[in-house]
């Protein structure tokens, strides 16, 4: 494929990736990475830099939108990615050596594998729009994981408060091992931590993640930089062309109701997730 046209289109699919990413929570790796190995054979390895890469641009661009709107939980994403932050440095780690072993199948296998793991726990909230029944655990209230947000939608303020920490930690951990070994920022299980262990509102969740995202894909992507899988001609398209739709996308959550962000999550997550899952075992 000529260079300029492989420019083009890993640009067109960032800001697709970057729109959905930053509507999710999951950031536009998520998309990117199944595109780039699937369409455009991309090795794994180069395709995760380029993922991590692009982490970066969606949580720049649509998290600072979000820190601005007060839908991101600032004490809280710093208080998980306490477990996030070892966890991505571990994964990355993991990813450079099973590459040199010759195992990228595996990887992407293990991506689709992830991916779904995230399903089910958002499946059975599909039709809540505010979490209830909440009750914070001990250190949720030493710490003051608590806040509010204003929701467009509804029409009046939303107050929350952390429940669960502990396995919500627990989650965060696996959220950064995933991101530093598949490059896609463990949106998914961040989205998991915040919404279904946590119980706060969708919307909060998914601007946190936003914000989250960014830490972990430093962490990952300093380790993969290093290792010679961030190629440029990949990364920078793809990192423009997220940014882009990330600004777009995080104009479009603020009016959007929590069941159907949780229902463009379930989506997303579920269709990349069979298709890497067929790449991997060359099927696709």
């Amino acid at each position: 494929m000529d260079l300029l046209l492989f420019v083009l289109l890993v640009l067109l699919t960032g800001v697709t990736a970057g729109l959905v990413g930053s509507l999710t929570g999951l950031g536009g790796a998520v998309v990117v990475i199944p595109v780039l190995v699937i369409a455009f054979d991309t090795p794994f390895p180069i395709a995760a830099g380029a993922g991590l890469v692009t982490v970066l641009a969606t949580s720049s661009t649509s998290g600072a939108a979000y820190v601005r709107d007060h839908l991101t939980d600032l004490r809280i994403g710093m208080f998980l990615e306490i477990a996030t932050a070892p966890g991505a440095i571990l994964g990355a780690t993991l990813t450079v050596f099973l590459a040199h072993a010759s195992l990228d199948r595996a990887l992407e296998v293990g991506l689709g594998i992830v991916l779904i793991a995230t399903i089910p726990a958002s499946l059975q909230r599909r039709h809540e729009e505010l979490p209830s029944d909440v009750r914070p655990d001990g250190r949720a209230q030493r710490l003051g994981l608590r806040g509010s947000y204003h929701d467009v939608t509804l029409g009046r303020d939303v107050p929350y408060q952390a429940a669960d920490t502990s396995k919500a930690l627990a989650v965060s951990f696996g959220a950064g091992v995933a991101a530093g070994m598949f490059g896609i920022g463990g949106g998914g299980f961040k989205v998991l931590a915040l919404e279904h262990y946590l119980r706060l509102p969708m919307k909060v969740s998914t601007a946190t993640s936003n914000f989250m995202i960014g830490v972990t894909g430093a962490a990952g992507a300093s380790l993969l930089l290093a290792a010679g899988y961030v190629d440029p001609f990949v990364a920078a398209p793809a990192a423009i062309g997220t940014a882009a739709g990330a600004y777009f996308g995080s104009a479009l959550l603020r009016g959007l109701r929590n069941r159907t962000v949780r229902f463009l999550f379930l989506m997303v997550v579920a269709a990349l997730a069979l298709e890497t899952i067929l790449r991997g075992v060359g099927i696709a």
